[in-house]
């Protein structure tokens, strides 16, 4: 029965992990889009007004996607309580998001301990 769970954890952990990585993606993606549009409109001396719509569009996706980030963050530290429920608490998934709470602190992950 433990073996069942661990096996079920590890497919949801992957499947996380995936969703985290394309969340992240979409992100960068929309941003960089956003950034490169009001400076190729003025390299291509195209008045401020033109695309604006466009503009407020990308913005606009790049919050809700921030938004989505933040869902998927509180979904995983939903399924690491489940985790921890289930008996598998001892289990590590190699990830420090969310962090977990070590003698009333939270643990954060450094910049080096992610770059390792």
């Amino acid at each position: 029965m433990l073996k069942d769970r661990r096996i079920a954890a590890n497919a949801i952990a992957e499947k996380l992990f995936a969703a985290e990585a394309a969340i992240n993606a979409a992100v960068s993606a929309v941003a960089q889009l956003t950034a490169t549009m009001p400076m190729a409109a003025q390299d291509a001396r195209i008045a401020a007004c033109i695309g604006q719509e466009a503009l407020q569009g990308a913005m606009d996706t790049c919050a809700q996607l921030i938004q989505a980030r933040s869902t998927i963050i509180a979904t995983h530290a939903a399924l690491a309580t489940a985790r921890d429920n289930i008996g598998l608490g001892a289990v590590s998934f190699n990830d420090e998001c969310p962090p977990r709470e070590t003698k009333g602190t939270l643990r954060f992950a450094t910049v080096e301990a992610v770059a390792a």
